[in-house]
């Protein structure tokens, strides 16, 4: 099992220790159950007036089923050399490179790294945090044109659990484990996202404006559903 994330509780679940985090939503309507790849645990949205025992009392109804998607998951995905990293959807072998200079970069379906075995890593993770906030900030502002918006600004974080947000305020966050999914999954999720600024909801009037954005809801959706958990494992 992986380190549990801050602020989360080991609850027996199936007879398994399971690290469960709580979180309060003033949007949220009902109380829902999530899995967290990242810590092989579980996430409980609560609504503002809900009860952590209600939690409790969702997530042992529905422990076998819980259990059984925690098995299923995909090993986590280290970052280190030998090691295959999808990148837009294609493996790149992660070759250490110690007498050049750069930090890391991609070349010729490699994942090139320069230093101390002990800085891989984060060099690594580095270069796929600079490639998604140049790639999906980039595709972000010519769906925001496409659709008369303007974000206020685009971050790239460091989630487990969802792909992309959009803040109150107009601010787009995305994960930077997208930029390691197929180019059509990363254009419907930016789509996605850049459609909550014209609608915080998921009306009718937010799906006509995603799909005005991208072709491609049906096949994202289908691809995060069956390889999602393996992306938001690396690293």
């Amino acid at each position: 099992m992986s380190a549990p994330p801050p602020g989360a509780e080991l609850i027996a679940v199936a007879g398994a220790l399971t690290p469960v985090t709580f979180r309060r939503s003033a949007r949220a309507k009902r109380i829902s159950l999530k899995l967290d790849p990242a810590s092989q645990g579980v996430v409980i949205t609560l609504p503002e007036r809900a009860t952590r025992r209600a939690g409790l009392a969702l997530l042992h109804a529905h422990e076998a089923w819980v259990a059984e998607k925690l098995a299923a998951l995909p090993c986590p995905l280290k970052l280190a050399a030998g090691a295959h990293v999808p990148v837009h959807g294609v493996a790149h072998l992660i070759t250490p490179a110690p007498g050049a200079r750069g930090g890391a970069w991609i070349e010729d379906g490699a994942i090139m790294v320069t230093g101390e075995a002990a800085f891989l890593a984060r060099r690594v993770a580095d270069c796929l945090k600079r490639l998604a906030r140049q790639e999906l900030t980039a595709r972000a502002a010519e769906k925001a044109r496409l659709a008369g918006l303007k974000p206020k600004t685009v971050r790239i974080k460091d989630t487990r659990t969802r792909w992309g947000s959009c803040a109150p305020d107009g601010t787009l966050a995305f994960c930077w484990r997208l930029v390691c999914a197929p180019g059509f999954v990363q254009d419907y999720v930016v789509a996605h996202e850049v459609a909550h600024l014209g609608h915080m909801n998921h009306s009718p009037a937010f799906w006509a404006l995603t799909e005005s954005l991208t072709p491609h809801r049906a096949q994202a959706t289908s691809w995060l559903t069956n390889n999602g958990p393996e992306l938001l494992r690396i690293g």
